[in-house]
């Protein structure tokens, strides 16, 4: 009688073997974790900082882009008026925040993304943070201030821009807060249509809303509205 050959594993293709497929419910628990333990340690974070601005940008302007030295410059002011500047952390807008508040002698702070490449700090952070999730340093950055200052920027930014005025919208984040956006080429064509077609056209927007973000040129006009709504809100 022929003696039964062992069945040899290794000769069979890979493409008969079924995909090995990850339980998903034997990691989503530490997950859990790791974002409660973001969380915690964001919110201990930010609740150093009483008085403080947050400053959104496109990371692509270096400085020799006017809107860098715009965001330099309203940094230097913020630091005068006793301001914590914080931002995202990384390049471009974010960086001539950080450097105009670094300059001045302020507080300059960064709530940084981790991403495979490494975190994109810049040199001119004395303090920063770092968060693996997304929406766990969009909280942060949506939580950690009483005015929000936005210079030109991508798809980043203009999703920071309306998450901030509906939740000002909503009173998840005071109304007193400032909503500053910086450069009227840039901002003027989305704000006429915010204001003619949402509100005015389909009434999708309440005209009292409009009067949640301020629209400016300079740094200067910036900082007045700034100090004006923490007039305001002190009252």
């Amino acid at each position: 009688m022929e003696k039964k050959k062992d069945f040899d594993l290794s000769q069979v293709p890979d493409t008969e073997l079924p995909p090995i497929k990850e339980d998903f419910r034997e990691t989503f628990q530490w997950r859990i974790f790791r974002i409660m333990a973001e969380f915690v340690e964001g919110f201990q974070f930010v609740a150093d900082f009483k008085k403080s601005a947050t400053i959104f940008g496109s990371s692509s302007f270096d400085e020799n882009n006017p809107y860098y030295e715009k965001a330099r410059s309203l940094s230097r002011l913020l630091v005068q008026n006793n301001f914590t500047v914080i931002t995202g952390g990384g390049p471009g807008i974010m960086e001539a925040a950080n450097r105009g508040a670094y300059e001045e002698g302020g507080d300059s702070v960064g709530i940084n993304i981790q991403l495979e490449e490494g975190e994109r700090a810049n040199e001119y952070l004395k303090r920063s943070i770092g968060f693996y999730y997304f929406f766990t340093r969009k909280v942060m950055l949506s939580f950690s201030s009483s005015a929000y200052i936005f210079f030109p920027g991508g798809f980043g930014t203009l999703d920071e821009f309306f998450e901030i005025v509906t939740l000002i919208q909503t009173k998840k984040i005071l109304k007193e807060s400032a909503v500053v956006a910086v450069g009227k080429e840039y901002w003027g064509p989305l704000f006429k249509w915010i204001e003619e077609d949402l509100c005015r056209k389909h009434q999708t927007i309440k005209e009292e809303n409009l009067s949640i973000f301020h629209l400016v040129d300079t740094p200067e006009e910036a900082i007045e509205v700034v100090k004006k709504l923490k007039e305001k809100k002190n009252h």
